[in-house]
């Protein structure tokens, strides 16, 4: 069959915005990536792409050893998986099997002790990455071009909100966020990081 012209087809509509392939964690799932080397593992190769786990020691200045146990463990708890379009030879090429992970807040209050320090553990190494990227950034702004200096933001606001509001605000961010995920490359594209911080704060504290 032959191919349609796109001008002959008439106006062209732009795709819908792909959603990400988002992992909720539950209390099983939770206890199995509740590790700082595993959550630093599994966020280099959503961020980077696929890797060996010598390539990811390397990254991360830990063993080979360190990181093949870790490895072996998120697969079998299905955060990743085998990549072998990238093997050479004996080579174990891993990819992470989803864009993205999320947290159901109840796990904080499960009844299980092991749960509640899994999450504890979860949410405080996920808060590590996020002052470490922000400190990577504040150290390395100097030698980024001006354009990204505009482009960049560090800001916080005080809103008054019900519990309601909070969500129905965070989940809308996120659908704009996620809007912006399928753009066509351009020339100067580098990989942006967005966080989102949202809690309730009393007056004094």
């Amino acid at each position: 069959m032959p191919e349609k012209n796109a001008e002959a087809a008439g106006p062209s509509v732009p795709p819908e915005p792909s959603e990400p392939e988002v992992r909720l964690l539950d209390a099983q799932s939770l206890r199995g990536l509740a590790h700082p080397l595993r959550i630093r593992l599994l966020g280099a190769l959503r961020h980077d792409g696929p890797a060996t786990a010598s390539q990811l020691a390397e990254r991360l200045g830990e063993s080979s050893g360190a990181t093949s146990y870790h490895l072996r463990q998120l697969a079998s708890h299905g955060f990743v998986e085998d990549a072998p379009e990238h093997g050479k030879g004996r080579e174990r090429w891993w990819r992470a099997a989803h864009d993205g992970t999320a947290f159901d807040e109840s796990l904080v209050f499960d009844e299980d002790p092991a749960t509640r320090g899994a999450a504890e553990v979860f949410l405080a190494e996920i808060l590590k990455i996020h002052t470490q990227e922000l400190n990577n950034w504040l150290g390395q702004a100097h030698s980024w071009p001006v354009e990204w200096r505009r482009g960049s933001d560090l800001s916080d606001f005080t809103l008054q909100l019900t519990p309601a509001q909070s969500h129905e605000l965070i989940l809308k961010m996120h659908d704009l966020v996620n809007s912006y995920r399928d753009l066509p490359p351009e020339e100067d594209t580098e990989a942006v990081r967005f966080h989102t911080h949202a809690f309730p704060r009393r007056v004094g504290e």
